[in-house]
């Protein structure tokens, strides 16, 4: 979890109200957006994206975390939300398939958005 538990509520503020251009957005962009300063930027940032997963899944909602990927992962979420996802029951096992999970996720998140 989180050591600021206002954290996962202002990264789903953000990506909210992130213009649909600026989307998906990396981890690291979304740390500087946040103004979150060293140490453990963007292991607090996963960390909340981590809690709002559980909650969107709680509550049957696309994962807005899906909005946020990784700057190696070549256009991607890091492994940890594929991780996640499949444990959470809303993503296949199958890593082969799971790059067409997250676009249809990718979706419907932007979909969803207020």
């Amino acid at each position: 979890m989180t050591d600021d538990p206002s954290l996962p509520a202002r990264v789903r503020a953000l990506l909210e109200r992130a213009p649909v251009d600026q989307l998906p957005m990396t981890y690291r962009r979304l740390a500087g957006a946040l103004s979150l300063t060293p140490p453990r930027t963007i292991q607090r940032v996963a960390s909340a994206l981590e809690a709002l997963m559980r909650d969107d899944a709680r509550a049957r909602q696309p994962f807005i975390a899906s909005l946020v990927v990784s700057q190696r992962g070549h256009g991607l979420p890091a492994d940890g939300f594929f991780e996640l996802a499949v444990a959470l029951g809303r993503f296949p096992a199958d890593p082969q398939k799971q790059r067409e999970a997250w676009e249809n996720e990718y979706a419907k998140a932007i979909g969803a958005r207020p």
